[in-house]
C-alpha cells in the first residue's frame, strides 16, 4: 500500500508541514503500475512509501522484521525452457542497462538520502505467481540471490525510476518462501512491526523536512 508525502511551505514563515496521503496500488504488477503512474502525474508527490508484507528466502531472517528493498528483479517474465529459467535479459528482449534497468535489476538510488531509519537493505523479486515448487525455488535462488519476494515492488521501482519520483519500498516479513502452512506464517505480527516503523519514518521525515 503506497503512501505519499509532498512538503508544502506555508505563508506564515519558513515553516513547513508535511501531506501524508494514503493510497492503495492494488495487488500485482498491472494494477500498481498503472496505479502509480496515474498516482505520481496527477498529485506530483515529493515521495512514495510502498509499505507491505512479504515472503522471505532467507530463513536466518525472522520473522516480522522489517526490511528496505534496494533492487527489484523481474522473476517470472520470460519463459521456462529446456529445464532453465531465462528472463527478458537471457531472451535479448531487453538490454540489461537500459533505462529504468541497471545490470537487469531496478535499483533505487534514492535510498542514501531517504533511508531514514538505516534500515536493513537487500535484495528482491516481483512475481505473478508465488513461489511454492522447491526446484523453482533454488532456480530463483541461483539467478537473482534475493531475500524478499513480492507481486508489487518492481512496479514502483520502474514507474519512479521512469518518472525520477524519489521512493522506498518498506517490507515486513510474514513467512518463508516455500511454507504453505499458515499457521506458520506471522501475518498479523508483520503488520504490527510494519505499522511501528512505518509510524517512525515518517516522523523523522517530519523532523528533517
Amino acid at each position: 500500500m503506497p503512501a505519499y508525502a509532498g512538503i508544502d511551505p506555508l505563508y506564515t514563515g519558513n515553516s513547513q508541514r508535511m501531506h501524508v496521503t494514503f493510497h492503495q496500488g492494488g495487488v500485482g504488477l498491472l494494477a500498481t503500475a498503472f496505479s502509480l503512474t496515474k498516482l505520481i502525474y496527477e498529485e506530483k508527490p515529493d515521495l512514495i512509501i510502498q509499505a507491505g508484507i512479504a515472503g522471505c528466502f532467507d530463513t536466518t531472517q525472522p520473522l516480522a522484521k522489517v526490511l528496505v528493498i534496494k533492487d527489484e528483479s523481474l522473476a517470472d517474465t520470460g519463459v521456462q525452457e529446456e529445464g532453465r529459467w531465462k528472463d527478458i535479459f537471457d531472451l535479448k528482449l531487453e538490454k540489461p542497462g537500459y533505462p529504468p534497468f541497471e545490470k537487469r535489476r531496478l535499483s533505487n538510488p534514492w535510498l542514501p538520502q531517504y533511508n531514514l531509519l538505516k534500515l536493513p537493505e537487500v535484495s528482491a523479486i516481483t512475481i505473478n505467481t508465488i513461489t511454492t515448487g522447491e526446484k523453482r525455488i533454488q532456480q530463483i535462488r541461483k539467478k537473482y540471490n534475493p531475500v524478499i519476494e513480492s507481486m508489487e515492488g518492481a512496479a514502483l521501482h520502474y514507474a519512479c525510476r521512469q518518472t525520477n519520483t524519489p521512493f522506498i519500498q518498506i517490507r515486513a516479513i510474514s513467512n518463508y518462501i516455500g511454507e504453505r502452512d499458515k499457521s506458520k506464517w506471522r501475518i498479523k505480527d508483520a503488520i504490527g512491526e510494519l505499522n511501528q516503523v512505518l509510524l517512525k519514518y515518517i516522523d523523522k521525515l517530519y523532523k528533517i523536512g
